[in-house]
């Protein structure tokens, strides 16, 4: 029987009561979506879909790493972009954070996403460092 493990840091920002940041399931790790919120205060960060993308990934990195994964390990991302004309300057920010082997990716335009955020990031990644999570109890 497989078991899923609730993930829970506050090196990212703390999820609603109905769901979780992650789940770690059979050597894999699937991520909530993230938005430009700051950990601390759990609002969205001044700045542009630039600043909101790199908030993004650190917040999605903190997740990652308390799941035993890392941004490395990540083999499948989505992506929301309230308006497509951000897409070009979010991808600037975001090619920096992947190493040589990228993973698939989606990329969609919606009608309005929480807060009224520009961008919203969900990723799914391997395990390769179990000894490294950090469940929510």
């Amino acid at each position: 029987m497989s078991s899923r493990i609730p993930i829970l840091t506050d090196k990212a920002p703390a999820p609603m009561p109905v769901y979780n940041q992650a789940i770690v399931a059979n050597g894999f790790v699937y991520t909530s979506g993230s938005i430009a919120q700051d950990p601390a205060t759990g609002k969205l960060i001044d700045g542009d879909i630039q600043a909101h993308t790199h908030r993004v990934l650190q917040n999605l990195s903190a997740v990652l790493d308390a799941s035993g994964s890392s941004i490395n390990d990540v083999i499948e991302v989505n992506i929301f972009l309230a308006d497509m004309g951000d897409f070009a300057k979010m991808n600037e920010v975001y090619q920096t954070y992947f190493g040589d082997i990228k993973p698939a990716r989606t990329c969609v335009a919606v009608k309005t996403l929480p807060l009224n955020t520009d961008i919203e990031i969900k990723c799914m990644g391997l395990v390769t460092k179990p000894e490294n999570i950090k469940a929510r109890l």
